[in-house]
């Protein structure tokens, strides 16, 4: 897991926490997009946030075995799986001043690679 995966959590929430703020803040009107704009940051908000209750998920699950030598295993496992779903979310804030250069995605291109593709018609001797 990454060294600052705590911080990138506690950066995430309080951009919920703005977003949800700002969309509250919209003066009802009688224009119907602002109503379904301020409908759907809401709806993302907690989208967002039940996500990061999918990601620890496991570790409300295992209870006090989280702390044993094999729970820390699975948490562990689990972690490395469900990690990318925070960095994901995290990345829509890049434009924020409080992100870390560190947190940037980076966007590789698979390569393609014909020893992985290409299947083998003969017995193996």
């Amino acid at each position: 897991m990454r060294h600052d995966f705590d911080v990138m959590v506690e950066f995430l929430k309080a951009r919920l926490r703005e977003d949800e703020d700002a969309a509250k803040a919209l003066k009802p009107s009688k224009n119907e997009n602002v109503a379904r704009l301020r409908d759907r940051i809401l709806a993302d908000v907690e989208a967002k946030r039940r996500l990061m209750d999918w990601v620890f998920a496991p570790q409300r699950e295992l209870g006090e075995w989280e702390h044993s030598f094999a729970g820390g295993l699975v948490i562990k496992q689990w972690m490395r799986f469900r990690q990318p779903v925070i960095e994901q979310l995290v990345a829509a804030y890049a434009d924020h001043p409080d992100f870390r250069p560190e947190w940037k995605l980076i966007e590789v291109e698979p390569i393609e690679d014909e020893s992985r593709t290409r299947v083998s018609r003969g017995c193996a001797s």
